[in-house]
């Protein structure tokens, strides 16, 4: 036979309470660190996703552009380099011609 005690009732409920209720701090806890961590967040000046994805495409354009760069000043200094090995005499002159301090 199952007997009821009403002191063992009372303890459940309070017991069921107490643990309702450090559910309930437990979420408000969250929440408060949460504005927190915002707060700081903000402060700190960080960019955002988007505004990184964008600075990263213009420096990858960039780096493309300067190796096209790189490669296109690489041939003309080939082709002077050409040049003067088939007519140095020429440059000779060429460079005898200009005025003083402006040669080289």
């Amino acid at each position: 036979m199952q007997t009821r005690n009403p002191i063992l009732d009372d303890l459940a409920r309070v017991a069921s309470g107490a643990l309702g209720a450090l559910g309930g701090v437990r979420g408000e806890i969250e929440e408060r660190l949460k504005e927190q961590l915002e707060k700081v967040l903000a402060r700190m000046d960080l960019v955002s996703r988007e505004e990184f994805e964008a600075a990263k495409a213009l420096a990858a354009k960039a780096r493309l552009e300067q190796e096209a760069l790189e490669s296109r000043l690489a041939k003309l200094e080939a082709r002077i380099a050409e040049l003067e090995a088939k007519a140095p005499s020429t440059l000779a002159v060429s460079r005898a011609a200009l005025p003083a301090g402006e040669a080289g």
